[in-house]
């Protein structure tokens, strides 16, 4: 198919690489004070705020005025209300793996790295759960639960900060048994926008008093308060886990794989999708030798016997459907090999044009609705001239892509632009999602309306006003500008 003619050169609304380097402009009082009390670990320098002014998105950097190291609730509740009596904003940031701008600081202020809260707080094996500060990461957590029989199951590739993690709802590869951040979160401690610390939640796995609060925060991207400690759902680890590749002749049939085991009610642990590209990627980057084909990843968590069952029940299923080349990583070397690679997939596509930025998207639809819409993502793809691969965690209805655009090429970044919003418009018509997982960000503002109307957007406005009426926490994000 010929390539589609973009005539249009508008990108999306980034941020002037000028503006963002703005000097910092704390108000003197403000800075007087964070030096006294940090001393070093607070800086306004231009290094410093360059880190904290950017993510992994392609949005130009937009700097902060000044970054500040926290080690406490206490003191992320003095630098709120500091900031709170001085009108500075303060922005969240955990090890900005954010795709959607969620760190930056498009109006300055005070940039709470909260990486430095990384403290296990208490492991209640019995129970399954655990009290973690926001900075801790997931694989700090897991490696802290060895020994334990238990593991935190949510896995969104990137080494994210578990407040990170919860500000933006996050979920990954295991979401299809264990769920996203939503569903194990039960309890935070959080900071308002005034300085107020707040507890909400508990350990109890169910409650019927009051507002649930904790699910108000969790996928509020800090714009309501700000997370710093957590208690979050752990799990058994299984006594059987076994991983499979498998290849198939075009994207549909794995889609229909897919589908049809989902239907069926195998409780697969992980089902990944990669299109030919990612998987070209995907070698070059890991120096695998997987075939260059529509795949899917497979893993299946129980009992011995369970696991088998559950493999062969998906293995008929792909055979029907032109599935070949079963591959089983029984191993955890292999496994870890296997998911490794899945994991790198982001990067690895970043190798396919150097220089390149990536312009990601993610979109989730319900089950039944998968096929279509890939089918027709992917005719889009071919009208395009830009490279664009396909993969994501299809087990739940979710899936990414990864567009490489030379952001100094117009006709790249209208292309771009065209297909981020056919594929998000698409996805809101056959009642899906604008984002699955990576947040609305300053991204995908413009399609909170769609998605869930003018009456549910005032209502999420009223929210913001209550809790934080001079806009100072994490403002720009999530809502769009009236």
């Amino acid at each position: 198919m010929a390539a589609r003619k973009v005539t249009s050169t508008t990108p999306p609304a980034f941020f002037p690489l000028s503006e963002a380097m703005h000097a910092s402009s704390l108000p003197p009082a403000v800075r007087q004070s964070l030096a006294g009390h940090f001393g070093p670990r607070f800086s306004c320098g231009d290094s410093t705020r360059l880190q904290h002014g950017r993510d992994e998105s392609i949005h130009e950097p937009a700097l902060p005025d000044g970054v500040i190291m926290v080690e406490s609730t206490e003191e992320v509740a003095l630098v709120v209300d500091l900031c709170a009596r001085h009108g500075v904003p303060v922005i969240p940031y955990g090890v900005g793996s954010s795709v959607e701008g969620h760190v930056l600081a498009p109006g300055g202020g005070i940039s709470l790295d909260l990486s430095g809260m990384n403290r296990i707080v208490a492991i209640h094996a019995e129970d399954g759960d655990a009290v973690v500060e926001a900075g801790v990461t997931r694989k700090q957590l897991n490696d802290a639960l060895k020994g334990t029989g238990l593991f935190f199951p949510i896995d969104p590739g990137a080494d994210a900060t578990l407040g990170g993690m919860a500000a933006t709802r996050a979920s990954g590869t295991n979401a299809v048994r264990y769920g996203t951040m939503k569903d194990n979160v039960l309890a935070t401690t959080t900071v308002l926008a005034d300085g107020r610390v707040m507890e909400t939640g508990g350990r109890a796995r169910k409650s019927s008093a009051g507002y649930d609060l904790t699910r108000l925060l969790v996928g509020s991207e800090g714009t309501l308060g700000i997370m710093t400690e957590l208690t979050v759902k752990l799990y058994p680890i299984p006594e059987a886990i076994s991983a499979a590749v498998c290849t198939f002749p075009d994207i549909d049939a794995a889609v229909q794989t897919v589908i049809q085991t989902i239907q069926l009610g195998v409780p697969v642990a992980r089902i990944e999708l990669l299109d030919a590209l990612s998987l070209r990627a995907i070698n070059l980057f890991s120096k695998t030798m997987l075939a260059e084909a529509p795949t899917l990843f497979f893993e299946f968590h129980g009992s011995p016997a369970g696991v088998a069952e559950q493999a062969e029940t998906v293995q008929a299923i792909a055979d029907e459907l032109g599935g070949a080349d079963f591959a089983w990583a029984t191993h955890p070397e292999d496994r870890s090999r296997l998911w490794q690679a899945r994991h790198d997939a982001y990067f690895a596509c970043l190798q396919l044009k150097p220089g390149c930025r990536c312009f990601p998207t993610d979109v989730c639809v319900p089950i039944s609705r998968l096929a279509e819409c890939i089918a027709e993502t992917q005719a889009d793809i071919a009208r395009v001239n830009i490279p664009i691969a396909l993969f994501g965690h299809v087990g739940d209805g979710n899936f990414h892509l990864v567009v490489l655009v030379d952001r100094d090429n117009p006709q790249d970044m209208a292309e771009a632009e065209w297909i981020g919003t056919r594929v998000v418009e698409r996805a809101i018509a056959l009642e899906g999602t604008s984002t699955g997982e990576h947040g609305i960000g300053l991204g995908k503002r413009k399609y909170l309306v769609p998605e869930h109307g003018a009456v549910a957007v005032d209502v999420m406005r009223m929210l913001k006003t209550a809790l934080d009426p001079h806009n100072l926490l994490n403002p720009g994000k999530i809502l769009p500008e009236h």
